[in-house]
């Protein structure tokens, strides 16, 4: 079958339609609507984003926050000579110590000097420069709270790879939603980045809206590797689901997901009734959406999870055809990009 070939879901991208910063205003952005049941799409922006949404539909959205989690520091100790040392946060592992991507070779007990008195010590190698650490300040283990304002004073904003650029002062307000406000992710839910606080505000006055986290890993930007998609294995990445959501979710007669991982949500939880812990759902065409009516969402790399998600809504055909009019029409693709609306 060739919806479960990971070749079908490759495109040429020319690199001009890679959006390196965001458009402003965020309304001047691009959306291509797609029409499930009349196979049409309308080409529109963002300042018309509200006119396609069914009155009824309740917009759940992801509050995650993204933290600086990018950190440079400098070895530290016998025979280090001072090397230059990149390290990558993804996650809390219990209550001292923190899961880390390392660029450059060390060991256990190997330690990393950064800003002040504060130093990493590696306790654990694990595979692919992954890394588990424990991070002191003046010789105090920093506890989770300690260590996340740690990364907001030295940290930089882990942009996605294919951004090709340093990050600026600037990507801490642009790479982050105006309703951010759970911290733990490493990339950014980027369908919200559409909002401006003005659209933002328009939405809650003209819809009922809902909430979800889920931190976002860098496995988001990972393509699939094997031929057969559902040989491919999916990352982990912690979610929560309020009492207050599955109440609305009950009530709900249509429902509309502002991103992939809000749709990720609430697609795992209405298979496996879990509110918190790890997702690590795979939509793709044998596996498509039970709960989600409709899908705002970028455009995505090619041979992504994100790209095979699109697909679960919509089918192979369509989605190929959607990306190479969004292709035609010179839209801008990936997490600066413009957008995509499923109904």
């Amino acid at each position: 079958m060739r919806e479960l070939q990971s070749a079908s879901y490759d495109y040429t991208l020319p690199q001009e339609l890679i959006a390196k910063t965001p458009i402003f205003p965020k309304e001047n952005a691009k959306l291509l609507v797609y029409n499930r049941q009349e196979k049409s799409i309308i080409h529109s922006d963002f300042w018309h984003f509200n006119e396609f949404l069914p009155k009824e539909t309740l917009v759940v959205l992801n509050d995650t926050q993204v933290l600086p989690a990018r950190i440079y520091g400098r070895k530290i100790g016998q025979d280090s000579k001072g090397a230059k040392i990149e390290a990558l946060f993804h996650k809390t592992m219990g209550e001292d110590s923190y899961l880390l991507q390392f660029k450059g070779r060390l060991r256990v007990g190997s330690k990393i000097a950064f800003k002040d008195n504060v130093y990493a010590q590696i306790i654990e190698i694990l595979p692919r420069g992954f890394k588990i650490a424990r991070f002191y300040c003046d010789d105090e283990i920093l506890k989770e709270q300690d260590f996340f304002d740690f990364l907001e004073d030295f940290g930089h904003i882990p942009l996605p790879p294919y951004l090709k650029r340093e990050d600026t002062p600037q990507d801490r307000i642009d790479y982050q939603s105006v309703f951010a406000k759970n911290k733990g992710a490493i990339a950014a839910p980027t369908a919200s980045l559409h909002f401006s606080p003005e659209s933002f505000k328009a939405l809650q006055e003209n819809f009922q809206i809902a909430w979800v986290t889920l931190h976002i890993g860098a496995g988001t930007f990972l393509g699939v590797e094997v031929e057969n998609i559902l040989e491919h294995k999916m990352h982990k990445e912690a979610f929560y689901l309020p009492q207050i959501t599955q109440e609305k979710l009950l009530k709900a007669k249509h429902i509309t997901a502002i991103g992939t991982t809000t749709a990720r949500v609430l697609e795992y939880f209405t298979r496996t009734h879990q509110t918190q812990g790890e997702c690590d759902l795979f939509l793709h065409t044998q596996n498509p959406p039970r709960l989600v009516n409709a899908l705002l969402t970028n455009f995505h790399l090619p041979k992504s999870t994100l790209l095979m998600l699109v697909a679960s809504f919509v089918g192979l055909e369509e989605m190929q055809k959607i990306y190479q009019e969004a292709l035609k029409m010179r839209y801008r693709f990936y997490s600066y990009g413009d957008g995509m609306l499923i109904l």
